[in-house]
């Protein structure tokens, strides 16, 4: 049962509702604090403040707990697909098998190249960060198709991006268009116009498509983190769809958010020109006047190991084993990876390998360019991003606002320039 808080402010008492969430997730409602008081909170970085009601995923950080809709993480990655886990954050209820053929069905009917965004991808400079290429095409979509048309333009964003993704890749290496195959699944589809040469009967590795199955699902929706964040901030000012998800998309390229596992692989590269001695470099890491730090190492939500990186441990293991891959860097990789398990230092403080660290791994053995590794991760966020901004719409949340506490000059009078 949710009781009042009462809190003390310049000899006066106020109080304030509170509220439980399903999973026992307690919150003060400030939302009157300074209507009442005159004061608001101070919260940099909004680490302690609840900035919506959401029924879309449940993350514990200190216990190690990701869920999505009441299912964990671990069930969903072992045992679905990751479209019937978009269709379970869009939904919020796991699809029944004609439900999940419809889904299914209906995205392949979207897996279309359309010839003006292509003209218009073809012009972009190749030095362009294929995050912002990805941006681009998608908030351009706008101009293609009926904002109005929600459901269709969910089913559009999921059927474009690996598209717009395997166009990025084949403009980079002076390769031609491979056409979408409507008769595969969705990341062996993925796979086929990434990695197929035009007119080459080529053959998915089962063990690679279901790897990258599970990476998508484990990137599927992360509570409110910073793209998120981004997508509520900017669909409730009732921007469209495709403005949102554009600007979720630049949120996600940041090295601390998405771009961490670019990061990863960036200083194994780093470590392997420095000759590849991993255990002057972990001891660099420990180090605090170093400067180094260890990418791809703990997480700012998990205070224990990441369940997700659990999942992709194993995943990597079995795509370089079956890949047979034989890369200095990866073997880097995996020497870091044995130091921060069984190391003290970084046992103490739980700075174990996050999902970032493994997904690079995977991505690095797959042959995908560096720099397009947080596209795969927007690939996989973008049915969270969707359920997110669509609950919001529903809910019909107020235009996000947050304050500020003013640290700048006080009022003071304008100064003529002959007087300054």
């Amino acid at each position: 049962m949710s009781q009042n808080a009462v809190i003390n402010l310049d000899g006066q008492s106020f109080e304030l509702p509170t509220l439980v969430g399903t999973e026992n997730e307690k919150a003060i409602d400030i939302a009157k604090l300074r209507d009442l008081s005159g004061y608001v909170t101070y919260d940099p970085g909004y680490k302690n403040t609840g900035a919506t009601k959401s029924a879309i995923t449940f993350l514990d950080g200190e216990e190690g707990i990701l869920r999505h809709c009441g299912y964990s993480i671990e069930e969903l990655a072992d045992k679905a697909s990751f479209l019937e886990v978009a269709y379970l954050l869009l939904n919020g209820e796991l699809p029944t098998q004609s439900q999940l053929d419809a889904f299914e069905a209906d995205v392949k009917k979207y897996t279309v190249t359309n010839d003006v965004l292509l003209k218009i991808e073809q012009v972009i400079p190749s030095s362009t960060h294929p995050m912002s290429e990805l941006s681009a095409l998608v908030g351009l979509m706008e101009g293609q198709y009926n904002p109005a048309e929600t459901k269709e333009n969910i089913l559009r964003l999921i059927a474009a991006l690996p598209i717009f993704a395997a166009w990025n890749y084949k403009k980079s290496i002076g390769e031609a268009l491979v056409a979408p195959d409507q008769s595969l699944d969705y990341c062996s589809n993925f796979l086929k116009m990434m990695f197929a040469k035009p007119g080459e009967d080529y053959k998915v590795d089962p063990i690679v498509s279901k790897a990258l199955n599970k990476l998508l699902i484990l990137h599927a929706d992360h509570e409110q983190n910073c793209s998120t964040s981004t997508v509520r901030l900017i669909g409730s000012s009732h921007a469209s769809l495709f403005s949102s998800i554009s600007g979720g998309i630049q949120a996600l390229f940041g090295p601390l958010h998405g771009g961490a596992n670019q990061a990863v692989i960036e200083m194994l590269e780093e470590i392997k020109q420095a000759g590849g001695d991993t255990s002057k470099f972990v001891a660099m890491a420990k180090d605090k006047t170093s400067g180094f730090r260890l990418m791809g190492f703990g997480h700012r939500v998990y205070k224990n190991f990441d369940p997700r990186a659990r999942i992709i441990k194993v995943a990597a293991d079995d795509v370089l084993t079956a890949l047979g891959v034989q890369d200095p860097v990866l073997t880097i990789a995996q020497e870091l990876e044995a130091a921060a398990l069984s190391d003290e230092y970084f046992v103490a403080r739980k700075l174990y390998p996050n999902v970032d660290f493994y997904s690079g791994i995977i991505y690095r053995a797959l042959g995908i360019p560096t720099d397009m590794f947080t596209i795969l991760f927007a690939i996989g966020r973008l049915p969270g991003w969707i359920s997110q901004h669509q609950e919001m719409m529903t809910n019909k949340e107020p235009i996000g606002r947050p304050r500020q506490i003013y640290v700048g000059s006080p009022a003071r009078a304008f100064v003529d320039m002959a007087n300054r």
